[in-house]
């Protein structure tokens, strides 16, 4: 048991391990990611699917392990982030179905799975600059809501996501699934109210929010004097007096059915799309 332990924590060079039993001390580690604590105090999380590996990797995230089933052993992309890994002084483990169906808490799992550092950027750092994005997100409680918000603002060209105050984990399997890669593509700050207000107040930026008390049509704002922070309140309660009255403008998006509000990430989306819509073409890409 010590030395599988041992492993874990200094792989050896050109290493393929091959773990079929759940009670091995590797997989019980990765299994205990499904634990905000376990992923806080390793300060990594899991990813699943071999694009979104070959995409982190591309993007300069730091992988730990390789898990990979059996049945993907031999296949050419799997090989090469095999070699990657190895090269990146990560661990690689060839699992069978069971092992891996365990990992991921799926009947019918991805044949590949990476656990990466995770990473956030200091809020200090961000300078946002002409025609930039940013999404703050206050207190935001569901995993889907935020994997979808980071998958749009990524999406719509955004540049980062800033998560005011307690907020749900955005490295947790529930939000990484949602954001289908974009969390390795879309920086992430976490900060407190009292450094975001700080902060906004001193980066020449125009902070936006969406209010119930918004007097503003959302697309009537002219969104291109300034880079853009697009400011959203808690799924519940909203924001609080102290963010809102920071904002330059507090906007409302029309609405004329019987429902009195819109989904959190669903009303992201749009006030992404109408702020970057004077940005997008339909040749970006």
């Amino acid at each position: 048991m010590n030395s599988d332990r041992s492993d874990h924590r200094t792989p050896r060079v050109g290493q393929v391990k091959e773990v079929t039993s759940l009670t091995n001390p590797i997989i019980k580690d990765i299994r205990a990611l499904a634990q905000k604590k376990h992923r806080d105090e390793t300060r990594s999380f899991m990813a699943e699917g071999l694009k979104l590996v070959i995409d982190a990797l591309d993007l300069g995230w730091k992988i730990k392990t390789l898990v990979y089933a059996k049945g993907a052993k031999g296949k050419p992309q799997v090989e090469q982030v095999a070699a990657k890994t190895v090269a990146k002084g990560g661990l690689v483990l060839e699992v069978n179905e069971k092992v891996i169906s365990t990992i991921t808490r799926r009947d019918n799992p991805q044949m590949v799975v990476g656990i990466f550092e995770q990473r956030y950027h200091p809020l200090k750092d961000i300078r946002p600059g002409e025609d930039q994005t940013y999404v703050a997100l206050d207190r935001v409680r569901d995993p889907g809501n935020l994997g979808t918000i980071i998958r749009t603002a990524d999406a719509a060209g955004a540049s980062g996501i800033i998560l005011i105050g307690e907020t749900t984990d955005p490295f947790s399997l529930e939000t990484v699934r949602a954001t289908m890669g974009s969390v390795f593509a879309m920086p992430i700050v976490r900060t407190s109210v009292e450094d975001f207000i700080r902060w906004q107040s001193s980066a020449g930026v125009q902070v936006v929010a969406t209010h119930l008390a918004g007097s503003v049509d959302y697309r009537t704002i002219d969104y291109r004097s300034k880079p853009v922070v697009l400011l959203m309140g808690n799924e519940q309660a909203g924001l609080p007096v102290e963010l809102a009255r920071e904002a330059a403008a507090l906007a409302r998006i029309p609405q004329a059915g019987r429902a009195d509000s819109l989904n959190l990430a669903i009303a992201t989306g749009i006030m992404l799309f109408e702020a970057r819509r004077h940005l997008l073409s339909m040749d970006a890409r």
